[in-house]
């Protein structure tokens, strides 16, 4: 794809889209200060040429029960063969798992897991994650709450 340059309508688009994906083409176009019809277009090609990813209910996790959330540091034993693509095939499997990045410094992995309580979470430690044999170590960092959670990019969208 070819890349496509962006001006200043297309970082208010993308700024406002982050916000609210639900905004309606109408109600995009008036706050752009374009008719609806090249509103759209802009939008379509954000969307083709993969600059907008895709878009996403964000559902409250505490709102359907999901009230624990950890940050779990995983450090690999790398002796094991194949050890990175078994660990990362077993990491996929597991639903609770909702991000993991490969890391520098102190581990190898940083996982976040979502889920019910502490007894799921302990049973997921010690029933899951400590049995996948190609961990060499976990430490748990558990969050007591949410101080900032933004989805918009940091980014200059004000030319």
């Amino acid at each position: 794809m070819s890349q496509y340059k962006l001006d200043k309508i297309d970082l208010k688009i993308l700024k406002l889209l982050q916000s609210n994906s639900k905004i309606t083409n109408l109600e995009l176009s008036k706050k752009i200060g374009l008719s609806p019809a090249p509103t759209l277009e802009r939008v379509k090609k954000l969307e083709n040429s993969d600059i907008i990813d895709s878009y996403h209910a964000m559902v409250k996790p505490e709102s359907i029960g999901l009230n624990v959330k950890t940050f779990v540091l995983v450090s690999l034993a790398w002796q094991k063969e194949n050890a990175l693509n078994n660990f990362l095939n077993k990491v996929k499997e597991i639903d609770e798992i909702v991000e993991c990045y490969i890391i520098t410094g102190e581990a190898d992995f940083l996982i976040k897991i979502i889920c019910k309580d502490i007894p799921v979470y302990e049973q997921l430690l010690f029933k899951t994650l400590s049995q996948i044999e190609e961990i060499e170590r976990l430490k748990t960092l558990m969050t007591l709450s949410t101080v900032k959670a933004s989805k918009v990019l940091p980014f200059k969208y004000e030319k």
